[in-house]
């Protein structure tokens, strides 16, 4: 019987290639193990095609890496459920699926290691009464984890919604102090079914056989020595972490045909500004407007993917319709619009891109930091405002665009931060910051390197079991 890692992804695109290109993380330097990636089937309205199109491409690409989808459950979804809510119900409906799945695999393979996003941590009963040594993949950074570790201590301090609190400011170890404000929208307001989540996360995190994090020693030096001296979980012992990133996809295809590389090819090195939000970042369209005249006033050569206002931002724009009168035509000479959707880490590793104005989810971070790109932070949901605190006053690695009362950010200053980003002194120490880390990156990948050695630890634990 082979030894088998069985991994289990929250559905959304970004956690499913997180943990695909775990798996062939450890499928390159341990090929001895098998990977198995269980795929929770998802109403449709909740999975996208892209999704799909990409397992179909891990599929034929990557053998050595199989696929197990879970049958379709016959609970009813609640028709409008809080979204934070659905990522933790979706797994928890599937958990007598999920359990004889396990069981099927078992059968076959010796099952050294279970590994599950934390939105799937209903699984992490499931695995406890099968036995099965179960770890957690943290697709944030030490930082972020950090705080989630330390979430069950805050709530026991703090008898106030964070969201209610003012602004006070949080101070947890290896964080910077931040406003309440700016924790993860999922816990903003404890009387919630999403926060409960959260905390009985964190809790069984806590308790899990370890914590596998998308992180790399030197990027996030702080947390990471918090954690591991056991100062962000008060009340029992913390499981080791296991920093092996930085993990970046490698999955764009075509990546020389694409007609906004070929556009980047004739345009001066570091020049370009890169504007991308993720799958699901979209502004209304007052705020695209707004980027549009800060783009073109601020004289830069600009490769910017634009999406509709929600609710039709999976719908293909009219970019006519949503960007100023003529707009495209004036900057034809220096800018790129696309519609929907770019190769992101190909266009992030040209030599053309200068600055990448992000939402600050962990992967496009990561992403950045790989590529030695810097960064202009703009979140919009989930833990991305707290990834901008790390990325402005820890790393060092960007600059935070200020926002009006109700999260707008005018044409004058998204110009003000891209001018400063490519021509300051500022600007400059930021870039030299991040080259910095790009290169640490690199030694932490090679042999020998922290991550390297965090990696064959791991692998080390598993063939013990």
């Amino acid at each position: 019987m082979e030894d088998a890692i069985v991994l289990y992804p929250s559905p959304g695109r970004g956690h499913i290639i997180a943990m695909v290109e775990l798996g062939k993380l450890i499928l390159k330097h341990h090929p001895s193990f098998s990977i198995t990636i269980i795929i929770l089937n998802t109403p449709n309205t909740y999975e996208t095609s892209s999704t799909a199109q990409y397992i179909a491409t891990v599929n034929s690409t990557t053998p050595s890496i199989t696929f197990h989808h879970l049958s379709l459950i016959s609970e009813s979804v609640p028709s409008n459920p809080d979204p934070v809510e659905l990522l933790f119900l979706i797994p928890r409906l599937n958990n007598l699926n999920l359990h004889q799945a396990l069981k099927t695999i078992s059968q076959t393979s010796k099952l050294k290691a279970f590994i599950i996003d934390f939105f799937c941590d209903d699984a992490f009963e499931v695995a406890a009464n099968l036995s099965i040594p179960t770890y957690y993949f943290f697709t944030s950074g030490a930082s972020g984890l950090a705080v989630f570790l330390y979430l069950p201590t805050l709530h026991k301090k703090v008898d106030k919604s964070f969201k209610d609190l003012n602004n006070m400011l949080l101070d947890i170890p290896g964080f910077p102090p931040f406003p309440a404000s700016d924790m993860g929208r999922g816990v903003l307001d404890r009387t919630t079914k999403g926060y409960e989540c959260f905390l009985n996360t964190a809790t069984h995190m806590a308790k899990s056989n370890g914590i596998v994090v998308n992180t790399f020693d030197l990027l996030e030096t702080k947390a990471i020595k918090a954690i591991s001296d056991g100062l962000c979980v008060l009340d029992g012992p913390t499981p080791p972490i296991f920093c092996i990133g930085p993990v970046v996809s490698s999955s764009d295809q075509d990546r020389d045909e694409h007609e906004c590389l070929k556009w980047l090819n004739s345009q001066p090195s570091q020049s370009v500004v890169f504007l991308c939000f993720g799958s699901m970042g979209s502004f209304s369209a007052k705020q695209l407007k707004e980027m549009a005249v800060g783009l073109e006033n601020s004289g830069q050569r600009f490769l910017w993917v634009v999406r509709n206002p929600p609710p039709d931002d999976k719908k293909e724009p009219n970019l006519d319709e949503l960007l100023p009168n003529g707009f495209l035509e004036r900057t034809k000479d220096r800018g790129f619009v696309m519609k929907q959707w770019a190769p992101q880490v190909a266009v992030l590793s040209h030599d053309s891109v200068g600055v990448f104005v992000t939402h600050c989810g962990w992967n496009s971070v990561l992403e950045a930091v790989h590529a030695g790109v810097p960064m202009i932070a703009w979140p919009l949901y989930a833990e991305q405002r707290m990834n901008r605190v790390i990325l402005v006053e820890e790393m060092k690695v960007g600059l935070a665009l200020k926002e009006l009362e109700d999260g707008f950010v005018s044409a004058e200053e998204l110009e003000k931060r891209v001018r400063e980003l490519i021509d300051s002194q500022v600007g400059r120490e930021v870039r030299e910051r991040v080259s910095a880390f790009r290169d640490n990156a690199e030694v932490a990948l090679k042999q020998g390197g922290s991550s390297h050695v965090a990696l064959a630890k791991l692998a080390e634990l598993w063939k013990q079991t």
